[in-house]
């Protein structure tokens, strides 16, 4: 089974646990989500890393197309950029600006506590890639010295505790929608044509 796979179905990504993290960081944020289709959004808007070799490759980062295309045939354009767009990457790539629902996924991660994250995540397989990758990805020079030796750590704990609190900053920056400059799209990946996005 792949590592996608195991993410939506008991991993970090899980379907009857991170939709629920994703509501409730909705209602802290922008009060309480009202709108159906909001709800639709938080339960499909990861279903694609269903088959995926990776969270972070390039497959992984693929994942917002499966959630997008769905959102965007139930309820329309609006719905599925927005759902593309919960990923900062996609959303550069895209040339959109990140969406709301990016946010509330970022506080999602960041109120799931580490004695429910650590455990889906290293069930899954996805903890070892997470903190290979994790500085690289996130960084685009917004780290402080501190969250950089904690994202260093190799005890999961610490490492996560780092990679928190940097999401934490990202949250508080962004919240309000501002233009994001921390995230950067790697070289090794430039933007390409996303047919199956529009």
């Amino acid at each position: 089974m792949k590592v996608g796979t195991k993410s939506v179905l008991f991993g970090v990504h899980c379907f009857l646990i991170h939709p629920f993290f994703v509501a409730a960081a909705w209602w802290k944020l922008y009060g309480f989500p009202r709108d159906a289709r909001l709800c639709a959004a938080f339960f499909f808007h990861d279903s694609g890393y269903l088959g995926r070799p990776n969270m972070d490759g390039r497959e992984g980062e693929e994942h917002v197309l499966l959630g997008g295309h769905i959102m965007g045939k139930l309820f329309g354009a609006k719905w599925r950029d927005f759902t593309l767009c919960h990923s900062r990457h996609w959303a550069k790539r895209l040339g959109k600006p990140y969406s709301r629902l990016c946010v509330a996924d970022k506080l999602a991660f960041v109120m799931t506590p580490a004695w429910l994250y650590l455990p889906m995540a290293r069930a899954s397989g996805e903890l070892a890639e997470y903190m290979q990758v994790a500085s690289a990805r996130q960084s685009g020079g917004q780290f402080s010295n501190f969250q950089l030796s904690l994202l260093k750590c190799r005890n999961p704990e610490v490492w996560l505790e780092g990679l928190k609190s940097y999401t934490r900053r990202w949250i508080e920056k962004h919240r309000d929608g501002r233009t994001d400059h921390w995230t950067v799209i790697r070289p090794s990946e430039p933007e390409r044509e996303v047919c199956n996005a529009r």
